[in-house]
């Protein structure tokens, strides 16, 4: 039983990975971004430990947004109508998506730059 549980479990956050892909332009934006980095880096044959630099910065981004997308549906079912304090919300947790997104991408410039550089 406890079996058959855990396998729910698991099915219910891929069924939430899922539904936020399909609902939301921006989990698609950072799902093409990473297939682009993973297609990059198999070109420009990155290192184990920049290999890992990128796909923590890929499971800090997705989550964010997953996060993201749950605190937006959450603020919207408890507040329908227009609310300071909901909007407030609603944007801090779109800021710290960005915040991640933006480090990531700072990230990839230092991994893949110089790599980019030495092919010209």
């Amino acid at each position: 039983m406890k079996a058959k549980k855990l396998l729910n479990s698991f099915k219910y956050a891929f069924t939430g990975i899922e539904s936020a892909f399909k609902s939301e332009r921006n989990m698609k934006i950072h799902v093409t971004a990473m297939v682009l980095v993973i297609i990059l880096g198999l070109a420009l044959k990155i290192s184990v430990s920049e290999w890992i630099a990128c796909f923590f910065c890929f499971a800090i981004v997705i989550s964010g947004e997953l996060f993201n997308t749950a605190i937006e549906i959450t603020v919207n079912l408890a507040m329908p109508k227009k609310n300071e304090a909901a909007k407030r919300a609603k944007d801090i947790a779109a800021g710290g998506v960005l915040v991640c997104a933006i480090f990531s991408a700072f990230i990839g410039i230092w991994i893949f730059l110089p790599k980019i550089i030495e092919l010209f």
